[in-house]
């Protein structure tokens, strides 16, 4: 850290010393070796493709253009009007203007078959402080949340580490795709029973899980009906767009709960942020979206930890309520994400790597298993760590997801451009003929 100091036995909180930060998972160990020694294909070509991020980076010339056309969105000139406003605003409920480009956005995502009102749109620094907002307003600490597995790692931090609430997976395998079913949704409440944990809810995300595939309508309405019998919360963390090849084959808990007039909608919570449609990370902009007032007016509260710039709102607020733009991003960034996926299944198919058959997000799960020396867990990260160091490639193993099945591994590929896709599938090909010849 620069400068060397004589560090004294001090005591630090609970919270502090606790590992539930997550980063001692093979996911985090991945991005550091990435850190350490970065692909670039002029001054470090042997260096680490990161496979292992979910970023969105083929759309960024539409964003520049916007901006080189829109300059206005993001500078005022001098004595332009707005700028002591905006300058001064830290109301936490954000600027009407951009919440109510929100939720324009957010219903054009999905096709417009949702409604959002801008008055129930909360928001915060990000999804990652979203979910953990949600958290505390819905469990107390010793709580549980149910969560499909795989599962995006971060969860096991995002949720748990300052909250105190604990996740107990619902196991999904291949048999179905990993789709959830009502025999283990009630098969994991079960288990927090058994361990004498009250389950606060249920968090499954669509389709922002390892899979890349939109959850079906009828395992939607599966998941609403066990909450609502079980009289506890449904967190539906729809980051980003859906399918990337139809619009129609995404479905979000709000068609459904507008299809039922409603009923129960009190229990449900919608997680969304640009992270992902946008590919705006650093942007830190995320929202909930509550059918319970009281949880709506809790989170309000609660943003003010989580507060978005006046800046990145008045930016935003422009761009996402100009419909010609929003139009033209949204059609040209899926057909950009369906020519990545198309790029890489067919690679990696190339070379006789299986993956499953995915409809949406910026990942594909593909099938290691038969490589696996051993078939267990252990064998998949001595797998995994063959990959990273040798071929080069951070990876995702599915173990860090909490996979129940070894051998399966999350591979990003929006992240990079397509000629460092082109080298990463050369290295793929590359590692399974030594693989076939040993």
């Amino acid at each position: 850290m620069g400068i060397e100091i004589e560090q004294p036995c001090v005591q630090l909180s609970k919270v502090a010393i606790s590992e539930t930060h997550g980063e001692d998972s093979p996911y985090f160990a991945g991005w550091k070796a990435y850190d350490e020694n970065p692909y670039d294909e002029l001054i470090n070509s042997s260096g680490v493709i990161q496979m292992g991020l979910a970023e969105n980076q083929v759309s960024f010339d539409l964003l520049e253009k916007y901006l080189e056309e829109h300059s206005e969105a993001s500078t005022w000139g001098k004595g332009a009007p707005g700028f002591r406003e905006n300058a001064l605003f830290q109301d936490y409920h954000g600027l009407k203007s951009f919440r109510t480009a929100m939720a324009s956005f957010m219903e054009q995502i999905r096709g417009g078959r949702a409604k959002f009102d801008p008055d129930r749109v909360v928001l915060t620094a990000g999804a990652t402080a979203a979910n953990e907002l949600l958290t505390f307003i819905i469990a107390n600490p010793g709580d549980a949340l149910l969560v499909p597995t795989p599962y995006y790692p971060g969860f096991d931090r995002d949720l748990r580490w300052r909250t105190g609430v604990n996740i107990v997976p619902i196991h999904c395998d291949s048999s179905n795709n990993f789709q959830i079913t009502p025999q283990a949704l009630e098969a994991a409440y079960k288990e927090a029973e058994a361990k004498n944990t009250k389950v606060r809810g249920v968090l499954i995300t669509n389709p922002s899980n390892p899979l890349g595939a939109t959850i079906q309508r009828r395992v939607l309405e599966e998941i609403l009906d066990f909450v609502t019998r079980k009289n506890i919360h449904l967190v539906s963390d729809e980051i980003y767009s859906g399918s990337v090849f139809s619009s129609s084959e995404f479905v979000s808990v709000a068609e459904i709960l507008e299809a039922r007039q409603y009923k129960n909608s009190e229990r449900v919570h919608i997680v969304y942020s640009l992270s992902k449609d946008l590919g705006l990370p650093g942007f830190r902009v995320g929202t909930i979206y509550s059918y319970n007032d009281k949880v709506v007016t809790t989170a309000r509260r609660m943003s003010s930890f989580t507060l978005i710039s006046s800046q990145t709102q008045h930016l935003l607020a422009s761009m996402l309520s100009d419909k010609n733009f929003t139009e033209n991003y949204i059609k040209t960034n899926r057909g950009r994400l369906r020519k990545r996926y198309q790029m890489i299944i067919e690679g990696l198919k190339s070379v006789g790597i299986e993956c499953l058959k995915g409809n949406a997000g910026l990942f594909c799960w593909m099938n290691l298993s038969p490589l696996l020396e051993k078939p267990n867990r252990e064998g998949e990260l001595e797998l995994w760590n063959a990959i990273l160091h040798e071929a080069k490639l951070n990876i995702s193993p599915g173990s860090s997801c909490h996979c129940s099945e070894p051998g399966w591994f999350r591979v990003c590929f929006a992240n990079m451009s397509e000629q460092t896709l082109e080298v990463a599938l050369e290295r793929i090909r590359n590692f399974m003929e030594r693989i076939k010849k040993e």
